[in-house]
């Protein structure tokens, strides 16, 4: 085998590629500052049972190895999300509200899609500190903000919140039992296997977790549930504060998906995914998810949500090249300050060695650095 070939699903990524990647991360981290956001750099590898601590699903999309200087398992990181909270809860340890944000490099053992990259650039925002809804509002609007600023106009958010089911198994012990396999039907709107699962809870938690995967649609689907499903209070809770989300949405087409429950072990409340046109996976997901902290010796509220820059990015069209200037390359002063007060100017001087022509994607010299009459002056290229 070639010594240049890379596993399946990791790839380079080339200049031009490279460039509308790194300004989308640059123009989202400071939106994200804009907010308040701080930024934190946590490492790519950490021992194993820090980086599971969000529950036993992140183990089996993780890279594992031997630390040779400990001997003890360590994994490469497969999301940020429980690093920020570690981070929260360890490092700063603040009681005031934190909001941190973070932009890096995670590996998946497998992707999550059929062209999906096993090594995703992950972007998101994350606050601790604050139990009420406002801190989901600026979540979800911190999403949305982002994907504008990538250029989308047209998005579809997709609300759920994990508070319903929690709130029909509190009533049914019975259902409590059988949690794990509840949400994977629930999940698949497997209504056949959830009838037969169902057979002996009682009858009250039996019909709403029926009326479950039928519950899923525009925003009608919120008073379609409080018809349907019982006047609990944790239901109650939950329909109002996903409503009070979908008043929020601004501009964003909205959909309610209440068996939509992937990330049930990670989250605690409200959860959103963000779609759009040309991709069938969200390019989003976000949610509150105030337990993690525990495993680090202090729980706080906490609600965030992350996206992957490399899928973003390749739904974007092409980066335009840059204009630049081209020089040659010379050790006369008066050239040498010429191109250096040009740079400190904001342009791209790109030197010509002896010998060789320029051949970039990137730039596009429209101008030159010529010498006339003793001076080195630019010269616009035809």
């Amino acid at each position: 085998m070639p010594n240049w070939l890379l596993p399946e699903n990791i790839a380079d990524v080339l200049p031009s590629e490279a460039r509308k990647i790194e300004e989308l991360r640059r123009s989202i981290l400071d939106n994200f500052r804009l907010y308040g956001y701080e930024l934190v750099m946590p490492p790519l590898l950490e021992y194993l049972e820090s980086l599971t601590a969000a529950g036993p699903d992140i183990d089996l999309r993780m890279f594992k190895l031997i630390d040779q200087l400990s001997g003890r398992t360590m994994g490469m990181r497969a999301d940020m999300t429980t690093q920020v909270a570690r981070i929260d809860a360890h490092l700063l340890n603040r009681e005031s509200v934190t909001r941190l944000c973070y932009a890096g490099s995670v590996l998946h053992t497998r992707p999550s899609g059929l062209h999906a990259t096993r090594e995703p650039l992950q972007i998101g925002a994350e606050i601790y500190g604050h139990a009420g809804l406002e801190a989901d509002a600026e979540i979800q609007e911190l999403a949305l903000a982002s994907l504008a600023l990538a250029g989308f106009s047209q998005v579809r958010l997709d609300l759920s919140h994990v508070g319903i089911l929690r709130a029909i198994l509190a009533e049914d012990s019975h259902a409590q039992k059988d949690e794990s396999e509840l949400t994977v039907l629930l999940r698949a709107k497997d209504v056949p296997g959830l009838q037969a699962i169902t057979a002996d809870y009682d009858a009250v938690s039996r019909s709403a977790l029926l009326a479950l995967p039928g519950l899923y649609g525009d925003v009608k689907v919120i008073a379609r549930a409080r018809k349907d499903l019982p006047q609990w209070p944790g239901i109650s809770r939950a329909l109002a504060e996903v409503e009070s989300l979908v008043d929020l949405a601004g501009d964003a087409s909205v959909t309610i998906d209440l068996a939509d429950l992937r990330g049930y072990q990670y989250e605690s409340g409200a959860m959103f995914s963000i779609y759009v046109p040309g991709l069938p996976n969200a390019v989003a997901r976000g949610g509150r998810y105030d337990h993690v902290g525990e495993a680090f010796g202090r729980a706080r509220p906490a609600t965030g949500f992350s996206m992957d820059l490399r899928e973003l990015a390749r739904l974007l069209p092409g980066a335009e090249r840059k204009r630049a200037i081209r020089a040659p390359w010379g050790r006369e002063p008066a050239l040498r300050a010429k191109i250096v007060e040009l740079r400190k100017a904001g342009e791209i001087v790109v030197q010509k060695f002896p010998g060789h022509e320029n051949d970039q994607d990137e730039f596009d010299c429209d101008r030159a650095i010529v010498l006339e009459n003793g001076s080195w002056i630019l010269k616009k290229l035809s």
